[in-house]
């Protein structure tokens, strides 16, 4: 059918329709002008566990180790409801699809969330400064790692964390595809986790909302690291992740120190690669964890640039795909496996810390708009190499 007969077609279309509406109002004048409420079906609701066998064993197997009444667990439990998006999303993405650098770069580091960025720095410039002191992270680290996570609190996830932690802990999908592990080993832990910390808090396990992986607050955090990092930085009596942007910057710095973040020391250097496919591919080995010296890296053949050279202490060779093209490469410190450690990925570790650069120059600059920043220039290109590619989600 061509462009110019199904525009037609459209168009009768749109004269016949009113004519038809019309008609039941023209044969009721005595109705005319009066609007009857239009009913709309309610979505359907996710179907709820109920007092499925293996839930309500968990219940009773638990109620006393986590501080509640088995009836009460019960209860509580089955009240939580299946959601098969979370199950979706969970699973990483096809198999062989091509990762992109790139395009996950500019997910990010874009003006809008950097000058969300400037003004979450200006409106909170002493607490910042006090964590950098007090943790020895990087204010704008800090702030990077909140930015990314949630846009600075604009998108802090609408799942009921209750919902999310019990359908991966009890319906985590299944069969899993290629390369995917099952994983409901740990989300029945930070299910546990999850509700100690609303008993201890006093909060209401089925109104608190987070990511479909069951994080929640400012920062992102999963039940388990918010009992065991989540910090009162605000000095109110209590932390509160979800409402106090403080709490979440002094928790956030806390987190990456607990996690081996060493003050003063670059998370990554220029590297090129070495040439030879397998020197390349032996330095790949560790993935992100540093486990091979400068003289390491120089006798496989690499090229580090002079700052790196001149580093101390373990690196690891870091690939970042970059779709068709021919992948780039850093060298990264502790600090870079250190910002990994808060999502496991390489690409979010990246992302992080050139987003953290970016908005570190812009607050210097001290430019209030400034156009989209350009590809930083800071990994170095190098022939593409074999091997299975990452999971770039967030």
């Amino acid at each position: 059918m061509t462009l110019r007969r199904r525009t037609l077609l459209r168009a009768s279309w749109a004269v016949a329709l009113p004519t038809l509406a019309t008609m039941p109002l023209l044969a009721d004048a005595a109705t005319a002008g009066k609007k009857k409420p239009l009913k709309l079906r309610p979505a359907p609701q996710a179907p709820a566990f109920g007092e499925r066998a293996d839930l309500m064993q968990f219940a009773d197997q638990q109620a006393a180790a986590l501080g509640y009444d088995a009836q009460a667990l019960r209860n509580l439990l089955a009240q939580a409801r299946v959601q098969a998006s979370v199950q979706r999303l969970i699973l990483p993405g096809a198999p062989g699809q091509a990762k992109d650098w790139g395009a996950y770069r500019q997910r990010f580091i874009e003006p809008q969330r950097l000058q969300a960025g400037l003004a979450f720095w200006s409106a909170n410039e002493a607490e910042l400064a006090r964590a950098e002191a007090t943790y020895g992270v990087p204010a704008q680290i800090i702030a990077a790692i909140i930015g990314v996570e949630t846009f600075y609190g604009r998108i802090m996830g609408g799942y009921r964390v209750l919902d999310a932690l019990t359908t991966l802990a009890f319906d985590y999908p299944s069969p899993l595809p290629p390369g995917a592990r099952d994983r409901s080993g740990y989300f029945r832990e930070e299910l546990r986790q999850f509700l100690m910390l609303a008993r201890e808090n006093g909060l209401d396990p089925l109104a608190m909302k987070g990511s479909y992986a069951g994080a929640m607050g400012w920062g992102q955090f999963m039940p388990g690291s918010w009992r065991k990092y989540a910090v009162d930085f605000d000095r109110d009596g209590h932390i509160d992740l979800i409402n106090s942007p403080v709490d979440a910057i002094g928790s956030v710095a806390h987190f990456l120190r607990e996690h081996g973040w060493k003050p003063g020391m670059p998370t990554h250097y220029n590297v090129k690669p070495p040439v030879d496919t397998a020197a390349r591919a032996q330095l790949l080995v560790s993935d992100v964890l540093p486990q091979l010296d400068v003289n390491q890296f120089l006798a496989a053949g690499a090229d580090l640039s002079i700052e790196g050279l001149g580093h101390v202490g373990p690196l690891a060779l870091i690939e970042l795909q970059m779709g068709g093209a021919a992948p780039v490469y850093v060298a990264g410190t502790q600090n870079f496996y250190t910002v990994t450690r808060y999502n496991q990925s390489s690409y979010y570790a990246m992302a992080v810390i050139e987003f953290a650069s970016t908005l570190a120059s812009w607050r210097q600059a001290g430019q209030s708009s400034a156009p989209a920043p350009a590809p930083a220039p800071t990994p170095t290109p190098a022939a593409p190499a074999s091997g299975p590619a990452s999971d770039i989600r967030p």
